[in-house]
């Protein structure tokens, strides 16, 4: 593998030659790849193309161990130009030139639109604008906590500096001295619309140097000599302040090398058809062979086995769950906060903490004070910059390790849904743990009032939703969840709750139980009606269930559905058998629990009445009890409708 050493004082010609030699096969992938698909983005392809040879030659990796441990880590934040990326992947032994140019762009095969983590050598799936700054700098920390020399360098466009993320990221990388990073700009002038500074002026080198980021400047963006001394002044250390991270701003020009593409917006998105292909390939000196290749794509199968990862998790020691009497009314976030405070004081003695945490300026009331007293060294407030903490929390969480964030549920789910989703697609192990949710914030009204968290995370395919009861079960899922790999969302409201008991008046979440996914729980059995929630309004239910019996003589089973992805649909199949089912939610009454069990019902063609209770509209300023009773999720508007539906079932 080709490979050149930032130690040496300067580049040899030999090597000038080589990298030339393969800038001009890069370019042929490029523009033989696009024009076979017929959509792409070549232009910035190949104004980024110096960049990403000079890259690949000089940091540390292993094509034949893509996942090698002692890799420094490029992520290509600019994901549309994917033609360059995987053009230099291919010279670099990654991948067959021939499958990327067959396949590119088409169903089912791993070189898509955009760079994704399938192809051996990309370390995370970009193509939103923005996110991967982020993502580098959780990479960077994760490293750095680790005590690896590994370095990070993140490739991005100059149009992208506008995104407000990469301001947050910007901060977070200089407060905790992240010098193991290093950031090359594409400075084209160009995107889609136009030029940069009629869409949006920015002025990007006094941006990275007003926020203390070492900045080098490079004419010549094409030259390699100046790109491998920029390079190496950041290796070195040389570029300025050695605590400070590194930004090289590249002058580089849209279409470089196809004389009538240089310095045109419209190649930023749009690709050449053949006849410009043929003329731009003649005039690189290089073979056409489109009408060949065009034949045998058609013909082609596309090659369906992707690169996959191993999930890099750390083993976890999750202690003895705390127990809570029936005399403790406390709120499920100090059980959260005491859990994690277990959690940290069990595995993170050592000099590489394996359990940490992301908040943003809601230490104490998210309760991860706790973690931060006992392992300062695993907590990191990020300030208001939920963007940009996502991002890096679930990007660190690939590192090997047990990563919570924590925020209010408006700011956690709502807020950074693109930026949870990018999670998602990119395999995290995240644990996000979001407090103050639905009407049960209260006082601070229907802008902090989270109704849509299930709504929307359930668009999410790989997290899955816990809602916990008590405090007894929320000690048991965050330990749970604390062991494992993947994606989590542990939800919970503001409001102190008592402890939830069984039938015959223990703690139902005490003792012999474990918290399983999917398992309902049956809090209290009867077989004329069903009534099924979950979080706070789980105890409004109990009581319904309870004065129906005593005052209505209806036996009414209540439901615990703590798990609400994945689901036990067997218990709903047997709540079913009832005649009537009465979901009560803090929660948008048509995308949460309610709808979930509607679906289930007529999926499987079950008869049975079913009553959905829920929030209806943005809620007040008040208590949160107040808040139930307007929408008819506490004891007595349950407890109605039941009645009501007995009637008519």
């Amino acid at each position: 593998m080709f490979k050149i050493s930032l130690d040496q004082a300067a580049l040899s010609e030999e090597q000038k030659r080589t990298l030339s030699e393969m800038w001009l096969r890069c370019m042929r992938r490029i523009i033989v790849s696009t024009t076979l698909a017929g959509s792409g983005h070549p232009g910035g392809s190949m104004s980024s193309l110096h960049l990403l040879l000079m890259l690949y030659s000089t940091i540390s990796h292993d094509p034949c161990d893509p996942c090698w441990q002692g890799r420094d880590r490029l992520i290509v934040s600019m994901g549309h130009i994917s033609p360059g990326v995987y053009s230099v992947l291919s010279e670099f032994g990654y991948l067959n030139e021939d499958n990327f140019c067959m396949e590119y762009r088409r169903a089912g095969s791993a070189f898509t639109g955009h760079v994704e983590s399938c192809v051996p050598g990309i370390e995370w799936n970009t193509g939103v604008l923005g996110q991967g700054l982020s993502a580098g700098t959780g990479m960077a920390l994760g490293l750095k906590l680790q005590g690896k020399s590994n370095r990070v360098f993140v490739l991005m466009g100059d149009g992208e500096q506008q995104k407000g993320q990469i301001s947050e990221a910007r901060r977070f990388a200089v407060k905790f001295g992240l010098n193991n990073i290093g950031v090359l700009i594409d400075r084209n002038y160009l995107q889609i619309c136009g030029s940069t500074n009629s869409v949006m002026p920015q002025e990007i080198r006094a941006d990275y140097a007003a926020a203390h980021w070492n900045v080098v400047y490079i004419e010549d963006g094409h030259d390699f000599e100046q790109i491998f001394q920029a390079l190496r002044s950041v290796y070195l250390y040389e570029a300025g302040d050695p605590r400070f991270p590194s930004a090289i701003i590249a002058r580089t020009i849209m279409g470089k090398g196809v004389p009538f593409m240089e310095n045109k917006a419209k190649y930023h998105g749009s690709t050449l058809n053949e006849s410009e292909a043929a003329k731009a390939l003649e005039g690189l000196g290089l073979d056409n062979p489109i009408a060949e290749l065009k034949e045998k794509r058609r013909a082609c199968l596309v090659f369906q086995n992707h690169f996959s990862r191993e999930p890099v998790y750390p083993l976890i020691e999750t202690g003895a769950p705390r127990t809570y009497g029936p005399e403790i009314i406390t709120d499920n976030r100090s059980a959260y906060g005491s859990a994690l405070e277990d959690l940290a004081r069990l595995n993170n003695s050592g000099t590489v903490p394996r359990v940490i945490g992301f908040s943003c300026d809601l230490e104490g009331s998210v309760k991860m004070d706790g973690l931060h007293r006992v392992s300062g060294n695993a907590f990191f407030e990020s300030g208001i910059q939920e963007h940009h903490a996502a991002t890096a929390s679930g990007a660190i969480s690939r590192e090997g390790f047990a990563t919570f964030f924590s925020t209010f549920g408006i700011f956690g789910v709502t807020e950074v849904f693109n930026q949870l989703r990018l999670n998602d697609i990119n395999t995290s192990n995240l644990k996000l743990v979001c407090t103050h949710l639905g009407l049960d914030v209260g006082e601070d009204g229907q802008t902090h009032q989270c109704i849509d968290y299930i709504g929307l995370l359930q668009n999410l395919f790989g997290f899955s939703i816990f809602m916990p009861a008590d405090p007894n079960q929320t000690d048991r899922i965050i330990r749970y969840v604390a062991e494992r790999p993947g994606n989590f969302f542990v939800g919970m409201g503001r409001s102190k709750l008592p402890t939830i008991l069984d039938e015959s008046g223990r703690p139902a979440f005490a003792g012999d139980y474990r918290f399983s996914p999917a398992v309902a729980d049956w809090l209290r059995h009867g077989d004329q009606a069903a009534i099924l929630a979950y979080g706070s309004p789980i105890h409004e239910a109990v009581k319904a269930g309870e004065e129906l019996a005593k005052n209505h003589g209806i036996r009414a089973a209540v439901l615990n559905f703590a798990s609400i992805k994945p689901m036990d649909i067997n218990a709903i199949r047997q709540a079913a058998k009832t005649g009537l089912i009465v979901t009560a939610e803090d929660h948008h009454i048509d995308t949460g629990l309610g709808s979930l069990v509607a679906i289930i019902l007529a999926e499987n063609s079950l008869p049975c009445r079913l009553v959905r209770l829920g929030v209806k509209r943005y809620g007040f300023s008040g208590k949160p009890e107040e808040l139930y009773s307007s929408e008819g999720i506490n004891r007595e508007g349950i407890v109605k409708a039941v009645l009501q539906a007995s009637v008519t079932k």
